[in-house]
């Protein structure tokens, strides 16, 4: 018998204000440094996912959401890696409260709203095939698997 099969999850908040959406520079991780991605990270342990998805949109840009505004746009199974794969989970809202700011100025390097429907060369193909998927209306998609 295998093991049961475990990805790592995360949340992604897509903030959009009028036609366009909010994404982050990343900077200092190890991870698409000088490339954009939505405000994102880990579900913790026992969290419920819009809960996570609020509290990490909150630590990366300040604001605050109440997860019942969050709505699950789409899920991405991507293949980071051969041997690990993580399941995305897309959420969007126009409702919070703040002014989105850098509150982790160590990983962020600046904020840039964008359209979209013509997102900039250097984000993230992951979190790019999300936001297509829910442009798209597409509940599930998958993102580096080998067909």
């Amino acid at each position: 018998m295998t093991d049961r099969y475990r990805p790592i999850v995360d949340v992604h908040v897509i903030l959009e204000r009028g036609d366009d959406i909010l994404l982050l520079e990343r900077q200092g991780t190890g991870y698409g440094d000088g490339m954009l991605h939505l405000p994102s990270g880990h579900l913790e342990e026992g969290e419920p996912a819009a809960h996570g998805a609020a509290r990490e949109a909150h630590e990366d840009t300040g604001v605050v959401i109440d997860p019942a505004d969050l709505v699950l746009t789409t899920v991405v199974h991507h293949r980071q890696l051969p041997a690990r794969a993580r399941l995305g989970l897309f959420f969007a809202t126009t409702h919070w409260s703040g002014d989105p700011h850098n509150t982790e100025p160590h990983k962020c390097r600046k904020f840039q709203w964008c359209d979209p429907q013509l997102l900039p060369s250097n984000t993230i193909p992951y979190p790019a095939a999300g936001i297509r998927a829910y442009l798209g209306g597409i509940p599930f998609t998958t993102h580096g698997w080998t067909p």
